[in-house]
């Protein structure tokens, strides 16, 4: 991929209109949800024909991964320095909190209701494996070395593809899946203000969730 400041004029003229035109769709799905993107609405607003916008980006379903791939990616990368930092499970929930409150409509395009039609390559699914990677990291310990597994935890052993090939012991696999979608689960109901109105703190709940997780 060409980095800003190289490669001829041509193909830095090239990326930089392609990085217009992901913000100008990042704004418009924070406005009307990704399913309704409409690269036609994005080339008005930039005053290019439908057709040359076309020649930077394919159609839809190729502006929504790169939308994606660097929403993976900008979750793995700060999931990794965190990690890096030394951070262990209730550090890397804090850190998934932090980095979803910065840009909700960015959250929501990865872990939101998925985009009808559409379908992400291998690749990205390999972007969010890393992110999976650093939390089993993080799960795994010397407990979880012998003694007996839960029906589920037996089931994980013979179901780990989601994994990508991490070598965590069974009751890593159900910590790391609690993890996941136990914080999910308050992150996404508070992102889309489903708490307003309530007259609790959702970071106090989130802390609660995360202190029974990190209790066992």
């Amino acid at each position: 991929m060409t980095q800003a400041g190289t490669g001829t004029p041509r193909e830095r003229y090239r990326a930089q209109v392609r990085a217009e035109i992901k913000e100008h769709a990042r704004e418009q799905i924070a406005t009307a949800g990704a399913s309704a993107l409409s690269l036609n609405a994005i080339a008005k607003r930039m005053g290019m024909s439908g057709p040359a916008l076309y020649r930077y980006f394919a159609g839809r379903d190729e502006l929504i991964t790169e939308l994606v791939r660097d929403a993976y990616r900008s979750l793995a990368d700060t999931f990794r320095a965190a990690a890096g930092s030394g951070a262990d499970l209730a550090g890397l929930a804090h850190t998934m909190r932090s980095w979803a409150l910065a840009d909700p409509q960015r959250y929501f395009l990865v872990f939101g209701t998925p985009v009808p039609g559409y379908h992400a390559p291998a690749d990205v699914t390999q972007i969010a494996a890393e992110t999976m990677a650093v939390i089993l990291d993080a799960c795994a310990g010397p407990a979880d070395e012998g003694g007996g597994s839960t029906a589920f935890e037996a089931h994980l052993d013979g179901h780990r593809q989601w994994a990508g090939g991490h070598p965590a012991p069974p009751a890593a696999l159900h910590r790391a899946l609690s993890f996941w979608t136990r914080l999910h689960g308050v992150l996404s109901l508070e992102l889309a203000g489903h708490f307003a109105g309530m007259g609790f703190d959702p970071a106090l709940l989130f802390a609660a969730e995360l202190d029974d997780l990190t209790a066992h």
